[in-house]
């Protein structure tokens, strides 16, 4: 690959990158990383920054990105990723999806491996201009497990306050989806059973690792972490509480989620109320 050419931009590659990366790793907006070079006191606009992804983007950070690697939609990407999993149909799988998007990934599974499906209740705590970028995750129970990614609430300088009330509004959430998707349909049993947690993809892991806890805690035989797209580094992390991973793509540089996805809608209520129905009911 030929060396980038920063030639007749105002700025220093240092600062280019850094607004690119930005971009890519958080999944933010061209103006969040507008406000958050601001507060480091560079004025930089959304449009520059625009511009910037879009020339030097694919070499920074797209390595490994092909057009061909998308997804048309969850559901394809979840009858994908069961050809992955077809060796496990003799282990008494249970699949295990974080909704919402993760139900679709999960219903095409279940359906190939002939598994009961059922959920993980487990939210997101994103920040405060980006709610889709994780800074933390967390699970009802008797005891909520709960994570915080310091290293990031640290960098975005996201307030303690701010973190507290979060988890507080999420947990609320949970309980609303448990009674919207789970009033007649019994817990999974998970001991002696191969349990496969599914998502429609990972950025930062924070919301997988939160349900992969869970779920070791439940014991099941064994414990499958199982994806379509997740970054190389984070996969290596929830590999450590996973006793196998399968993923699809691991693209370094991943930027958001939805770019694998030609189509990537935000699921209703109803939509998942849908697959549930049509799904097998846990045991």
């Amino acid at each position: 690959m030929a060396p980038l050419c920063y030639r007749r931009h105002r700025f220093p590659p240092e600062i280019i990158q850094q607004a690119i990366r930005l971009y890519l790793r958080f999944t933010l907006s061209y103006r969040d990383v507008e406000e958050l070079l601001a507060e480091r006191g560079l004025d930089i606009s959304y449009e520059t920054v625009r511009r910037w992804v879009l020339k030097f983007g694919p070499a920074i950070g797209f390595r490994g990105w092909r057009p061909d690697m998308k997804f048309t939609d969850r559901s394809d990407a979840g009858r994908r990723l069961a050809g992955k999993l077809v060796h496990f149909k003799e282990r008494q799988p249970v699949i295990l999806a974080l909704p919402r998007g993760g139900v679709a990934i999960g219903f095409e599974i279940a359906q190939a491996l002939s598994a009961p499906l059922d959920i993980v209740l487990v939210r997101k705590i994103g920040v405060p201009w980006e709610r889709e970028l994780a800074v933390g995750a967390v699970t009802d129970g008797a005891t909520p497990e709960i994570f915080i990614d310091s290293d990031l609430a640290t960098t975005l300088e996201i307030p303690e306050s701010y973190l507290e009330e979060e988890t507080t509004r999420q947990l609320a959430e949970i309980e609303r989806r448990r009674e919207i998707y789970c009033p007649n349909r019994p817990p999974a049993e998970l001991k002696g059973h191969t349990a496969i947690v599914v998502d429609d993809g990972i950025a930062t892991g924070a919301t997988m690792r939160v349900a992969l806890r869970v779920m070791r805690s439940r014991g099941p035989s064994h414990l499958v972490m199982a994806v379509p797209v997740a970054p190389p580094d984070i996969l290596a992390e929830l590999g450590e509480t996973a006793d196998e991973t399968v993923c699809l793509e691991t693209p370094i540089g991943l930027g958001a989620i939805g770019f694998y996805y030609r189509d990537f809608h935000q699921m209703t209520d109803a939509e998942v109320m849908d697959l549930l129905a049509r799904a097998p009911i846990p045991n």
